[in-house]
């Protein structure tokens, strides 16, 4: 990789966070978890750090493995970010058992069996943990936090990068904006924004975009460097423009010259320049930043117990496909209120019912093709959907990150990771059997 491009990594991490990463990250032995904890590492420790162990932008790629597993729980330290404000409220505590019987669900949680995907051996849960870099584990069952770890960089009042589980706050607001009638999901894209011109967003409708079926041309390979994955990290880099530069500044600029490819409807496609569309389209209709309403409609009325945050680009635009680090708890309490279809903890209905069963309906199963793990899969509203027997769908990000929903279960499943490669297929095999051996579990408990 050219020294230009590993810096084009560092100065607009916001566009990695949501797609992928660097070549240096699909290493064949990586370290295991244990071996690259950061605090083993000795990542940014003393004052100074050595020079050795410092982690620093836009010199250093801190977004390669093993480095990531301490810049996951330190993005505001690298890039610009606007709060999502908790407000000045006491928070909503979250309910747990008492603690010899939290101790005991931990140790059978622990101790339970799975065959991984494609596997020959049994897996035990925490084996689980430890193979997918787990930094943060969250269980919620019918209410009531069952089980919580942290590892690695995350403390228990720390907060770690969301990568693209920010797609899905930013779908879960545009689902409500839709079914609160603020946004209308038959419009064109050109009818809600008119000044994206020619572009090719602007012939899509609106629920094309939340539903990731435009026909849009945007290349994510970093393998490529005239990939659209660069053009759109110059353009979103909050850092001064170099001298001479004549591309896109910021992203809604680069959205207004995004070209065709195929048409509009015909498949799923996984861009994360669609999350910006929508994110664009939301602040439009509200005349609020995604990160305003986020807080005004989620963080402050959910009672979360600390403040989130979201980078931006050079003109303050918040990232609305990956720029999301929060707490464990927190995003805990943001998948139990999906699974309660909008109330929240203390019984305050934040949105309507019809959201999350729009949600959980999913996309079209059939323009839905090339995830292997996810065999009977579809995708809307930013939501993974699993067409499963529980019913479960997910907000799902980059090095393993997710919400997981078992409406059948009653179960809310978040992890926070930091896995070595940045593809969620290599993570799958050994998750989703583990979320299923859980919520077997967890349906016998009295």
């Amino acid at each position: 990789m050219s020294s230009s491009t590993s810096k084009h990594i560092a100065l607009a991490m916001g566009i990695a966070l949501a797609a992928g990463a660097t070549g240096a990250q699909a290493q064949t032995a990586p370290l295991s978890a244990q071996e690259s904890d950061p605090k083993v590492m000795g990542w940014m420790q003393g004052f100074p750090p050595p020079p050795d162990k410092l982690i620093t932008q836009p010199d250093s790629n801190y977004f390669s493995f093993p480095k990531l597993r301490w810049s996951v729980c330190h993005l505001r330290e690298f890039l610009p970010t606007e709060e999502i404000s908790r407000g000045t409220g006491a928070p909503v505590p979250l309910a747990y058992p008492s603690p010899a019987e939290f101790a005991d669900l931990a140790r059978k949680i622990d101790a339970l069996t799975f065959m991984p995907i494609g596997g020959t051996e049994p897996m035990t849960w925490e084996q689980s943990l430890y193979a997918n870099y787990t930094d943060g584990m969250l269980i919620l069952h019918k209410g009531q936090v069952v089980y919580e770890r942290y590892f690695g960089c995350l403390e228990e009042d720390g907060k770690h990068a969301i990568m693209s589980m920010t797609k899905s706050i930013t779908g879960l607001m545009g689902e409500i904006l839709v079914t609160e009638g603020v946004l209308d999901d038959t419009l064109l894209v050109r009818d809600v924004i008119p000044d994206i011109g020619d572009s090719a967003f602007a012939s899509a409708t609106v629920r094309q975009v939340m539903d990731m079926t435009t026909g849009v041309q945007y290349s994510e390979d970093y393998s490529d460097p005239n990939a659209d994955i660069w053009v759109y990290s110059r353009a979103a880099s909050p850092l001064p423009k170099p001298e001479g530069y004549d591309g896109p500044d910021g992203y809604w600029e680069y959205l207004q010259q995004v070209k065709p490819e195929g048409n509009h409807g015909d498949a799923f496609h996984y861009k994360t320049i669609n999350s910006d569309m929508l994110g664009w389209m939301i602040s439009r209709v509200t005349g609020k930043a995604v990160t305003d309403l986020a807080s005004e409609r989620l963080w402050r009325r959910m009672g979360a117990e600390q403040d989130a945050y979201q980078t931006v680009d050079g003109k303050g635009v918040p990232f609305a496909g990956g720029g999301v680090t929060a707490g464990l708890r927190d995003l805990g309490r943001l998948g139990q209120l999906l699974l309660d279809k909008g109330v929240a903890a203390d019984g305050t209905r934040l949105f309507p019912a019809e959201v999350v069963e729009s949600i959980a309906a999913g996309g079209d199963p059939s323009k839905f093709h090339g995830f292997a793990t996810i065999p009977n899969g579809s995708y809307t509203s930013q939501f993974w959907v699993f067409h499963n027997d529980n019913g479960a769908f997910a907000a799902r990000g980059v090095h393993g990150q997710t919400i997981y929903v078992d409406p059948t279960a009653e179960m809310v499943l978040v992890r926070l990771a930091s896995f070595p490669r940045a593809q969620n297929g290599f993570i799958d095999p050994t998750s989703l059997p583990a979320y299923q051996a859980v919520a077997d579990f967890l349906m016998t408990r009295d």
